[in-house]
């Protein structure tokens, strides 16, 4: 994207990333099965930068996207529903592959512009309200990075009865131990909402229980 493309002012204007303490250097990320790159600028990075967000891990991330031609936002993660930071597990298909790509490395409080080619986006259908065949800019802001619950070792310590299977009591009281180890707690409802979303995403046959073969995104980890 060019430098004097200017973005557009909408509702979510303080979802620009602006820091007089910001400092720039850009790497690129290869894709291996596309035809275009992921480019990464990092705004932000903390002298402390560990852990590293990687395959598997769980991020709580705010983020926001802009379509590259036209310079216009798109998503907004804080004006979205109720303005929660998302919740996703990386590198398995939750969010964009160009994101997937773009956002391994980061640690918490690190800020980067991902700007990702129509291959590891949208495609060449698009979708709503992308056109088909579009650039897309991502400003993320990283605030948490956990050992995913997709995990062997996260299913083990999750699973207290040891019956092979997680429980909704079992996965919300596992997320609500390691967002306060952050240092964030929050009220219930808030464990609620991200509890019910890993059960809507993964609780293939609906009873009520994630079980081993539906947890296992792996298909190699031994339980």
């Amino acid at each position: 994207m060019q430098s004097g493309v200017m973005w557009k002012l909408v509702s979510c204007t303080l979802c620009l990333f602006v820091s007089s303490q910001i400092t720039l250097w850009s790497v690129s990320a290869a894709a291996d099965d596309s035809d275009g790159e992921v480019k990464i600028e990092v705004l932000f990075k903390p002298e402390q930068c560990n852990p590293k967000s990687k395959r598997g891990d769980l991020i709580n991330a705010h983020y926001d996207g802009y379509l590259a031609k036209e310079g216009t936002q798109f998503y907004c993660s804080r004006s979205d529903k109720d303005g929660h930071p998302q919740w996703f597990v990386l590198g398995v298909g939750q969010i964009i592959k160009g994101l997937d790509i773009g956002m391994t490395d980061m640690c918490v409080g690190e800020k980067r512009k991902i700007t990702v080619p129509p291959s590891l986006a949208f495609g060449e259908k698009g979708k709503d309200p992308v056109p088909p065949n579009a650039t897309v800019i991502f400003q993320v802001e990283v605030y948490s990075v956990t050992r995913g619950p997709r995990s062997m070792e996260a299913f083990g310590e999750m699973d207290r009865d040891k019956d092979k299977s997680l429980t909704k009591d079992e996965v919300k009281e596992y997320l609500k131990l390691q967002y306060e180890k952050g240092g964030k707690p929050n009220d219930d409802p808030f464990y609620e909402k991200i509890m019910a979303d890993i059960f809507q995403k993964n609780d293939n046959d609906k009873d009520g229980q994630i079980s081993a073969n539906e947890y296992n995104i792996y298909q190699h980890d031994e339980l």
